[in-house]
Parts: C-alpha cells; structure tokens; sequence
C-alpha cells in the first residue's frame, strides 16, 4: 500500500502578463515577494503571453494579470488578480491547504499542462 504523505503536492503559481501591460508591471515585484515568501513549497511562472503563446494554444487571457494556481494535475485558480499581495497570499494559502475545489475547466487543464511540461524542458 503506497504510503500517504501529509504534505500537499508542490503548487504551480503562474502570471500570465504581456509586456505592454502597465498593471502587469506593478506585479513583478509583488511576484517577487511571493516567490520568496512561498518558494519551498511552490515552483513560480511568469509566462509573456506574446512570447509563450504556445502554452495558451486557443486560450484568451482577456485581463490582466492573470494568475494560474494549479496541482500536478488540478487547477485551483485561474482568473485575474490584480497586485494586490495580501489577497494573493491569501489564496496560495488555501490553495496549500488544500481549501480549494479543482477547476473542471478542460482547457485551463491543458494550460496547465503544456507550462509545466515547458518548465520541465
């Protein structure tokens, strides 16, 4: 019988921006201090839309920035998130916790999938 770990799995936090976004800007600092503040237990993307507009394939990130908290194989989050960092925390708390119901969304699931065969290339 495998044994059980009560350690959560490893998160995937990722900001979908493009660089011509103003809002996206004021994030990367705040991006910054998430990754260091959560960086054990949570590898960080930040994916240029224009640039890596292969992991969206025939997804539209409509608003900016996107945030993207997801499992080897859930998405918990994926919606917009302005630079607020104390909601940020927030929800990669829970997501940790495991207080987040898996998105049943199958594309965001593909995104999920091809930026983490990305990040692992």
């Amino acid at each position: 019988m495998p044994e059980q770990s009560d350690q959560p799995e490893r998160l995937l936090i990722a900001c979908f921006c493009a660089a011509w976004c103003r809002t996206c800007d004021d994030y990367v600092q705040v991006f910054d201090r998430l990754r260091a503040s959560f960086g054990v237990r949570a590898d960080f993307a930040w994916v240029d839309i224009e640039d890596q507009s292969d992991v969206l394939d025939n997804v539209d990130v409509e608003n900016f920035p996107t945030l993207l908290i997801s499992g080897q194989a859930h998405v918990y989050f994926w919606g917009t998130l302005l630079p607020h960092e104390g909601v940020a925390v927030q929800m990669i708390e829970r997501a940790l916790s495991g207080d987040f119901t898996a998105s049943t969304t199958p594309d965001i699931a593909l995104v999920n999938q091809r930026l983490r065969a990305t990040l692992a290339a």
